[in-house]
Order: C-alpha cells, then structure tokens, then sequence
C-alpha cells in the first residue's frame, strides 16, 4: 500500500512521464534547461497511488478525480484541450459526447472517463445543455 507523502516514502520508485527519476527533477536541472514537458509530467502509476492514499484517508471524490486523471495520462495533451472545449455545456450535441466516450474508453482504455462522459452527456440532455442542430 502507498503511504503518504509518496515522495518521501516512496521517493525511489516515482518517475516522471519521461521516465526521469523525480529526484533528479530539480530547480538546477531547469535552470540549465534540462528539462522536458515530460519530465514535469505525473505519471499514471504516481496518480493511482495518490488514489489509493486518498480512498484510505475516505476521500472518496478526491480518489476518483485522480483516478480519472491517470486515465488520461495517455491522451495527447492537444486531445485533452479538444475534449474539454467539447466538454462544455452547449458545445456539443449528444451524439458528439457518446463519441467521445467511446474514443476513450476504445482508444485510452479510458473506462472510468468514459463513464463520466456518458453521465454528463446524459444530465446535459436532461437540462437541455447540448448544443442545438441549427447552431453554428
């Protein structure tokens, strides 16, 4: 089981997205300008286990917001920005958001995200917060 703060408990397992270690993620390394996006990236495995840690100190919804934030860890980042514009109340009709959901769920393997866009996709049908067929 994780144990928090996982970087003083965990310190010689964590790694960034790029595969650096996050001890060697530092203020000198920037400064010198060795450093990628990627390195300064959490990974999915460092997400789920601030999930874990959260689930046992009963922070159920903070769990699954990490959760769904490992997730997509594997979606490009450009991907991400796209989904969240389609996100938005009135951007999208409801055929858009399933779409979507299924992209991720086959695409990501992205389940629990996927789930949450079908639940929103839903309420926005229930609120009428889907965007219009004649809207531009």
């Amino acid at each position: 089981m994780p144990q928090y703060p996982l970087y003083t408990n965990h310190a010689d397992t964590l790694v960034a997205a790029s595969g650096r270690a996050v001890a060697d993620v530092t203020v000198d390394a920037a400064t010198l300008g060795d450093l990628s996006l990627d390195d300064i990236q959490i990974t999915q495995q460092s997400l789920r286990a601030q999930a874990e840690i959260a689930r046992q100190a009963g922070y159920v919804q903070l769990a699954q917001n990490l959760e769904r934030a490992a997730e997509l860890t594997v979606v490009p980042r450009d991907e991400i920005i796209a989904m969240y514009h389609i996100m938005r109340p009135g951007r999208a009709d409801f055929d858009t958001l399933m779409n979507l959901a299924n992209r991720l769920e086959q695409q990501y393997h992205a389940l629990i995200c996927a789930q949450f866009v079908r639940e929103a996709a839903a309420v926005y049908l229930d609120r009428g917060m889907l965007r219009h067929p004649d809207a531009l």
